[in-house]
């Protein structure tokens, strides 16, 4: 079972906060003794060691001259950079708009070769419909209030993005719960355009599209958080107020195992495609 993300996130900061402390002790001085010498209150020095505030990098390198360590202050920076990379809220992702988001991870999606994806909620982004994928990113723009709406052009960045889907050199294990082909994003006519998509794309022979029943009769992994395995290399998880990116080689093999455990559960070709007429017949 994989761990909280937000919690692998937070165990990379505890670390970076570890060493700084070690250090500290190391060279024999007190929290409050350290902030004098670093100029600032002690209550900081206790933030930071207690992994509750991330510390810059002109924060390391005082930390290493204080405590006669600056041969360290490279590498805890760089180890504490990865740190807060890994958890990324999305207010901050989203400062340069929806579209621009969208566009930032296409040279990243050319040089990935084989892409799982789980998603419990929606049809995934690469398999997204121009109005599936404009009803998803208006619902984004609404929730996280932004200044300006561009799901319009989101929606049409998202969707060139996914032609990576038809360049030679890729392939992609998708699985969806069949709940989400009943969440209706978008009106009828975006709903019956995707599901309809959904046919086609899975009868590519670079794309293994798994459908998980909802009467499925046992299952060996619950409904999950949405999250991307890219190669073996990198995991990316959704979460409401950020995502988490995942490197560790321990956890990425804790999702591929949640991965396969998810994708024994799906079923394929002939059912997949009887599942998705369903949906499609539900429609009003």
């Amino acid at each position: 079972m994989p761990i909280s993300p937000s919690s692998s996130a937070q165990a990379a900061r505890e670390v970076v906060a570890k060493r700084l402390r070690d250090l500290r002790k190391r060279a024999g001085l007190t929290v409050t003794e350290l902030a004098d010498q670093c100029g600032w209150h002690h209550a900081k020095t206790s933030r930071i060691e207690n992994a509750r505030t991330a510390p810059s990098a002109t924060d390391i390198r005082l930390w290493c001259r204080t405590t006669r360590a600056e041969g360290e202050a490279e590498d805890l920076i760089a180890q504490s950079l990865h740190a807060e990379s890994m958890y990324t809220e999305w207010r901050h992702q989203v400062r340069g708009g929806l579209k621009r988001l969208q566009d930032s991870a296409v040279q990243f999606f050319h040089e990935t070769e084989l892409f799982r994806v789980y998603s419990s909620t929606l049809v995934p982004g690469l398999l997204q419909t121009e109005g599936y994928a404009a009803g998803v990113l208006e619902i984004s723009a609404n929730f996280r209030e932004l200044p300006i709406d561009d799901s319009a052009e989101a929606a049409r960045a998202r969707v060139e993005r996914s032609r990576v889907i038809h360049e030679p050199g890729h392939r992609f294990t998708l699985l969806i719960e069949e709940a989400a082909l009943h969440y209706r994003i978008g009106d009828e006519d975006a709903m019956a355009a995707q599901l309809g998509y959904l046919l086609t794309a899975g009868a590519l022979p670079q794309v293994s599209l798994g459908i998980i029943p909802a009467t499925v009769p046992s299952r060996s992994q619950w409904p999950r958080e949405t999250f991307h395995v890219y190669d073996d290399r990198l995991v990316s998880v959704e979460l409401v107020s950020a995502r988490v990116r995942i490197t560790q080689p321990g956890e990425v093999a804790l999702y591929l195992k949640s991965f396969e455990q998810l994708r024994s559960m799906a079923v394929y070709g002939a059912d997949a495609r009887a599942l998705i007429v369903k949906a499609i017949d539900a429609l009003p």
